[in-house]
């Protein structure tokens, strides 16, 4: 039997039964979809995980204090990071590759402003944190070096603190409370996104003496040094990321008297390092969402068995008919793997077609999000899909194949 008749009586019988044919699909269509639309918003997390990091601005390292494995280290005690730490990251012969330093200092206090009040991040940061992280201001103006100098109590707001505290007023001029403590607002930033307390749009910066002195007085080491919570260094090409580690590294440990074959107390971390611990995360999850999903695909294949053998039993009279006029084995066995071959196939394409809308309504529902159908991700459901039909149609095919044709022209 020819491929193209053996694909017509396919298409022919489930025809004579829609109704049992769409319900039998109705497995694979479930599954094709879900492991779509799940690999779809993996990918798209993947994606927004590394916009927000490019945005955190460009040939950027992060030291921290403590290391990766054993966390932060506690504040107050040394060794910690700080603010002499970051000067001496801007020696031209130490470090070459340095083109700028920005040390921040994180804490958290109540905002307030008239009525309203808000626990928000505040960060106390030098003039050049508006350049190195690549923001812009929406008005007014940032910090000058002369508020880092006399302790000013001025303030700059992220777009989103602003519209919760001052609800569509301009705040610039206008004062707030930090804790205890009045300040003017001077400026407002262009919203920029973030996730979590990293959410620049929720934040609320101040001069780091500011901070350090009224704010945070308690965030000293014994010595009286002032300690931060990290420390940004922009250098000066991609290419030159692992060298200007090297020279970071070299030069905290040498101020942190830390011997040879002793652990760092610090952590330099690269862009390229924060995305690769993202990527491993979102892809283990997104494997794990597509492993669930595929439950599906097998529950849909067994139907596809199921039924398969259920029409074996139908027809047994018709292959003992075609057996009888000289159909070979392999042409019943052809016949009814292509039967179950098309039924996954076609449940497939609609599996794809709901998968990729189920991918654009998370997106449509969530704005700032956007769920990334890939071919990948079609191609891995179609080939799955059919996979399952060969799979699990070969029994009832070999069933079908094998019956004795004096036996089956006997079935009532």
């Amino acid at each position: 039997m020819k491929y193209w008749e053996a694909l017509k009586v396919a298409i022919r019988a489930l025809r004579v039964n829609k109704l049992r044919s769409f319900l039998t699909m109705l497995g694979i269509i479930i599954g094709v979809a879900a492991v779509i639309t799940l690999l779809a918003v993996g990918q798209g997390v993947q994606d927004y995980i590394t916009q927000q990091l490019q945005q955190i601005g460009t040939n950027l390292l992060f030291v921290i204090p403590g290391s990766m494995e054993e966390g932060p280290s506690t504040r107050g005690l040394l060794p910690s990071l700080t603010y002499g730490d970051s000067q001496a990251l801007l020696d031209p012969y130490k470090a070459p590759e340095v083109v700028a330093v920005s040390p921040v200092l994180l804490g958290a206090e109540s905002i307030s402003y008239g009525r309203h009040a808000k626990r928000l991040s505040v960060l106390g940061v030098e003039p050049n944190y508006l350049s190195i992280r690549n923001l812009e201001l929406a008005s007014g103006r940032f910090f000058t070096k002369e508020d880092l100098i006399s302790n000013a109590r001025v303030a700059v707001l992220g777009s989103k603190a602003a519209d919760d505290l001052f609800e569509g007023e301009d705040p610039t001029g206008k004062k707030i409370r930090i804790g205890n403590i009045l300040f003017q607002v001077v400026g407002t930033l262009e919203p920029k996104g973030g996730t979590g307390s990293n959410n620049v749009d929720e934040q609320v910066f101040v001069p780091l003496t500011t901070a350090s002195e009224r704010l945070f007085p308690n965030m000293k080491n014994t010595r009286g040094e002032r300690l931060l919570s990290v420390i940004y260094v922009q250098v000066e090409s991609e290419s030159a990321m692992d060298k200007a580690r090297e020279e970071i590294t070299q030069i905290l440990r040498e101020r942190h008297n830390i011997k040879l074959g002793d652990e760092d107390d610090f952590t330099v971390i690269t862009q390229k390092d924060l995305l690769n611990i993202f990527g491993d995360i979102t892809k283990i999850l997104t494997l794990f969402l597509g492993a669930i999903a595929a439950i599906s695909l097998l529950v849909g294949g067994i139907g596809i068995m199921n039924i398969m053998l259920v029409s074996v039993t139908e027809r047994t009279r018709e292959i003992g008919i075609r057996k009888a006029v000289g159909a070979k084995k392999r042409d019943i066995l052809l016949q009814f793997l292509i039967e179950a071959t098309l039924l996954s196939l076609l449940g497939g394409v609609v599996g794809i077609l709901m998968g990729v809308g189920g991918a654009m309504g998370v997106s449509a529902v969530i704005g700032s999000f956007h769920a990334t159908v890939t071919f990948g991700a079609v191609a891995l459901a179609t080939g799955f899909s059919v996979a399952v039909g060969l799979f699990f149609g070969i029994y009832p095919a070999s069933r079908a194949a094998s019956l004795n044709p004096i036996e089956a022209l006997r079935y009532e």
